[in-house]
C-alpha cells in the first residue's frame, strides 16, 4: 500500500466524496459499478461524474476494471481509507495527521490528534475482506 497521502483529502470537494460514496454503496450488489449508476446514486449529472471518476482513477481512489459483460469502476483501499478520513474528520475525532509510527504484515499506524489536541493512533488496515 505505501505510505498514505494526506494532502489530497483537503483538495477533494464535496462531489468527489459523493462519488466514492456512490461506488461504495453500488458495490453492495454489483462487482464493478457502471458510471451511469454511479452518476444515479450521487445524484449528479453523468458528465460531470465522468469527469470525477477520472480524476478519482488518477489519484488511485478508484480502479477502472473491464468485466466480462460490462466495465465499471471499484473503490480501491486508498479509497476506502479517504472515505473513513472524512468520517471521522466530520466528527471531530480526527483533525490533523502525523507520522507513520508503525508498519506491520496487515496495517499501518499512524498518529493523530482531535480537536482538542489529544493526541491517538489511527490503524488502517491494508487488506481486507470486501462484502461478501
Amino acid at each position: 500500500m505505501g505510505k498514505l497521502n494526506v494532502t489530497i483529502l483537503r483538495y477533494l470537494s464535496k462531489e468527489d466524496f459523493r462519488v466514492l460514496t456512490a461506488i461504495e454503496m453500488g458495490m453492495k450488489n454489483h462487482e464493478l459499478v457502471p458510471g451511469s449508476l454511479a452518476a444515479s446514486i450521487a445524484n449528479l449529472r453523468h458528465g460531470g461524474v465522468h469527469k470525477l471518476l477520472r480524476e478519482l482513477c488518477k489519484h488511485r481512489l478508484l480502479s477502472y476494471e473491464r468485466g466480462k459483460h460490462y466495465d465499471g469502476y471499484r473503490l480501491t483501499n486508498s479509497g476506502y481509507d479517504y472515505l473513513a478520513l472524512k468520517s471521522l474528520t466530520s466528527r471531530d475525532s480526527v483533525s490533523s495527521f502525523g507520522n507513520q509510527i508503525g508498519t506491520g504484515k496487515e496495517s499501518n499506524v499512524y498518529i493523530v490528534a482531535d480537536g482538542q489536541g489529544n493526541t491517538a493512533c489511527l490503524k488502517l488496515h491494508r487488506n481486507r475482506l470486501l462484502y461478501e
